[in-house]
C-alpha cells in the first residue's frame, strides 16, 4: 500500500510558502501528497516538485480551488462542455509540471451541481466522450485520470461505483481509474465489500475517513469489510486521508464540514495510519489463515 494525505488537513489553499508542509508529510511516515488545485491556487510549480522530488514524495492534484462553473464535461450545453475539458486540460499541464501522476477526483461532472432528475443516456454519452479526450491528453504526458464517485448531495451524475464504471465503460480509454471515498458511499451504497469488486478492475485508490469526515476508526464506517475485500482482491494503491482543517478560521465549514474532527492534521494522520495499517494487517492474517485451513 501506498499511503497518503490531502494537503487540506493542514492548510486552506496550496502556495510557496507551504512547501514545508511535504517534509512534514515525510516525517509522518506517508509516500504520497494531494495537492488541491485550482483558478485561485498559484504556486511555482518547480519549487513543489523539487521538493517532494527530494524527500521520495509522490504528488497527487485534484479540483478543489476555483472551478467555474460552466467548465462541466457532464453539460447539456455543447459550449460548456468544450470549456470543461479545456479547464481539465490545464489541470493535466500542471500535474505534469509538478511531476506529479494523477489528476483525480469528480471530473466527470461538477461537484455541487445536482440536476433532479435521473442522467439521461445522452448525458453519460457526452461525459464519456469527453473523459476519453481528457484521457487521451493526460496519457500522452504520463497522467492518470482517476474518477471518484460523489454522494448524490454532491453530483447526479456518478453516486455508487456501478455508475463509475459505466462512464468508464462509455469512455473506453485505459487511461482511467477509480477512487473511492468512504465518507461519499456511505450515503448510495450498502456493501461496501461490493463496491470496492464492482471497481477491482479500475481501482487505483481509497480516500479513508469516516462518516463525519474523521479519522477512520470510531465512526460507522464498516472497516473490517473494506479491509478485507481489499485483501481479497490483492489491492495495493493508494490510501489516503482526506478532510479539511477544523482549527483554520472557518475553512471546513465552507467546505461544508460542520464537526470539530480535525483541528491538528498531524495527529488526524497519525491516528489514521495506525488505524488503517493494523486493520490491512489483520486482513492479510485472516486471509492467510484461510488458506492454511
Amino acid at each position: 500500500m501506498k499511503y497518503g494525505a490531502h494537503c487540506y488537513l493542514w492548510s486552506e489553499r496550496w502556495a510557496d510558502d507551504q512547501i514545508g508542509l511535504l517534509d512534514g508529510a515525510r516525517e509522518l511516515g506517508l509516500e504520497s501528497f494531494e495537492i488541491g488545485v485550482g483558478d485561485d491556487v498559484v504556486f511555482a510549480p518547480q519549487w513543489t516538485r523539487a521538493r517532494a522530488e527530494a524527500l521520495g514524495l509522490e504528488l497527487i492534484i485534484s479540483p478543489g480551488g476555483a472551478w467555474p462553473l460552466d467548465c462541466d464535461l457532464s453539460s447539456d450545453v455543447a459550449e460548456e462542455r468544450a470549456r470543461g475539458l479545456a479547464w481539465h486540460k490545464r489541470q493535466v499541464d500542471l500535474a505534469n509540471a509538478l511531476g506529479a501522476q494523477t489528476y483525480a477526483g469528480a471530473l466527470y461532472g461538477h461537484p455541487g451541481v445536482v440536476k433532479r432528475r435521473r442522467p439521461t443516456q445522452a448525458e453519460y454519452e457526452w461525459t464519456g466522450e469527453g473523459l476519453h479526450a481528457l484521457a487521451e491528453y493526460a496519457a500522452r504526458q504520463g497522467v492518470r485520470i482517476v474518477l471518484e464517485p460523489m454522494s448524490h448531495f454532491r453530483t447526479h451524475v456518478a453516486n455508487t461505483p456501478q455508475q463509475i464504471m459505466r462512464l468508464i465503460e462509455l469512455a473506453q480509454h485505459s487511461n482511467l481509474f477509480v477512487l473511492l471515498d468512504t465518507y461519499h458511499l456511505i450515503t448510495e451504497i450498502r456493501d461496501y465489500a461490493e463496491a470496492i469488486r464492482a471497481v477491482r478492475a479500475r481501482l487505483w485508490g481509497i480516500h479513508a475517513c469516516e462518516n463525519d469526515r474523521g479519522a477512520p476508526g470510531r465512526g460507522l464506517i464498516p472497516w473490517t469489510s473494506i479491509f478485507d475485500a481489499l485483501i481479497d482482491i490483492d489491492f495495493d494503491g493508494y490510501i489516503g486521508f482526506e478532510a479539511y482543517n477544523s482549527r483554520l478560521d472557518d475553512f471546513a465549514f465552507t467546505r461544508g464540514m460542520f464537526h470539530n474532527v480535525c483541528p491538528d492534521g498531524d495527529a488526524f494522520v497519525r491516528q489514521a495510519l495506525a488505524f488503517v495499517k493494523h486493520g490491512i494487517a489483520s486482513a492479510e492474517r485472516h486471509k492467510r489463515a484461510q488458506f492454511s485451513e
